[in-house]
């Protein structure tokens, strides 16, 4: 065995080589798949392969006209936009509900943490298509958080803001679009913040009340500044799932809140066009890796700050 392949099979090289070779083989390799397929030309139920030998003659035919009829038709362009706008929406609420109560838990009593933790890991003990079916009828005309938001009047109030489509209607709505998903992916957000508040010196508040800083201004200035690699993971957890989302918008959204999840669906077994299916794919996976190398970027530039 030569010297690199003995410094590949070390303690090192495999801590290193296992996570390469598991993204090389359930992501990469897919990726590269999907988009073939995306380049292929389509026949009938089947597609044509893009690399062909003809009397020995290695031909490469690649079609991108999916590429461009994306670009082209405004469908996919709003449909793209409504995707990373309730991704967007969802994130936001999930921070703003998941801050307050993943702090909470960072400063409660050792002994209470494990309970409360447990509490965020709850949901996951039961179906997520249960609990998504659940919504659905909490939010119907009859349902009892239906009837409480019409007996304070907050239906009138969304009505008016656009986030329902009339007094009452409740469902099939972005309202219930976005509840939906923030409810489902809010543990997503608070188990990241917990784990970088936990951790967290509290000497630099008492530092920063010594100094004379009020709780608020230390909270600001000390706090959400050390934080900001949770918010961040927090908000990667939940905002790429979201993109890409489907079994919600089809349960709770309606016509007006199409998202990217529900056209691949569409394209891949209404239309039976997989060229097209992919190619939406593809864009997909290449707007969600924008954000990834933000945050990969940000851990970098933190991990070098701290040498």
């Amino acid at each position: 065995m030569t010297k690199a392949l003995r410094r590949l099979f070390s303690g090192r090289g495999a801590v290193v080589g296992l996570p390469y070779a598991f993204l090389l083989l359930f992501f990469l390799l897919p990726f590269f798949i999907v988009f073939k397929i995306s380049v292929s030309e389509m026949e009938a139920v089947t597609f044509k392969d893009v690399l062909t030998l003809k009397e020995g003659v290695l031909q490469l035919t690649v079609k991108f006209g999916n590429y461009v009829f994306i670009t082209q038709d405004a469908l996919y362009f709003k449909t793209y936009l409504a995707s990373l706008k309730y991704a967007a929406a969802t994130t936001l609420l999930c921070l703003a509900i998941g801050y307050p109560f993943a702090y909470f838990m960072a400063r409660a009593r050792a002994t209470v943490q494990p309970a409360l933790l447990m509490l965020v890991m709850l949901p996951f003990w039961t179906s997520f298509l249960l609990r998504v079916y659940a919504w659905r009828g909490l939010l119907a005309e009859d349902g009892w958080v239906a009837e409480a938001l019409i007996a304070i009047g907050a239906d009138q109030a969304m009505a008016a803001l656009g986030l329902i489509a009339a007094p009452g209607k409740l469902l099939h709505s972005p309202f219930s679009l976005v509840l939906g998903m923030t409810y489902t992916y809010l543990p997503f957000m608070v188990l990241p913040l917990y784990g970088n508040l936990a951790k967290m010196d509290l000497r630099l508040l008492e530092a920063a009340a010594d100094l004379g800083a009020t709780p608020w201004v230390a909270f600001w200035k000390v706090t959400v500044p050390l934080s900001k690699a949770g918010i961040i993971a927090g908000s990667m957890l939940v905002f790429i799932p979201c993109v890409g989302e489907f079994v919600i918008p089809e349960l709770l959204g309606g016509p007006e809140t199409l998202m990217i999840g529900r056209v691949i669906w569409d394209e891949f077994f209404s239309n039976n066009d997989w060229p097209m299916a992919s190619t939406v794919a593809v864009v997909m996976i290449l707007l969600i890796i924008v954000p990834l190398a933000v945050f990969n970027k940000y851990q970098a530039e933190a991990q070098e700050a701290r040498r």
